[in-house]
């Protein structure tokens, strides 16, 4: 198996920036950096002065995307091997699994680690158990 656009440097720096998002968002208003809550909170906002900073964080996940690949050296190609029904079956099925869960990768596997909650230490098992399932299943049982 051959492992494509591994930089170990940008993953170090992506890394460090979540940290700090999930620092600052907590520091400033106590709030957890799970991306599926903050867009559920923008979906169906229970509070109008709660709005704003959801949209921003959200705009800057979408921004810094852009940003990076602004940067020299960065391959700006993206390719979609899956059919558009698929993705959109993946996508309802994770927002599922994140309302069932009560969070996301983000929220339980950065944040409730961080703060040393059991739930969030089971849900990231789950999450990275399953991910190496369907891993498996795609490339050695479907044939991907």
């Amino acid at each position: 198996m051959e492992i494509h656009n591994f930089t170990p440097l940008s993953a170090l720096a992506g890394g460090v920036l979540i940290g700090l998002s999930a620092v600052l968002l907590l520091a400033v208003n106590g709030r957890i950096a799970g991306i599926s809550g903050i867009v559920r909170g923008i979906i169906d906002p229970n509070k109008p002065d709660d709005l704003d900073w959801r949209l921003l964080f959200l705009a800057g996940l979408i921004a810094g995307a852009f940003l990076y690949r602004l940067l020299p050296g960065m391959n700006t190609s993206i390719s979609l091997e899956a059919p558009l029904l698929i993705v959109i079956i993946g996508g309802a099925l994770t927002g599922i699994g994140t309302a069932v869960s009560g969070g996301c990768t983000s929220g339980h596997g950065v944040c409730g680690l961080a703060q040393k909650s059991p739930r969030s230490l089971v849900a990231t098992i789950s999450f990275m158990f399953m991910g190496g399932v369907t891993v498996f299943m795609m490339r050695h049982v479907v044939g991907g």
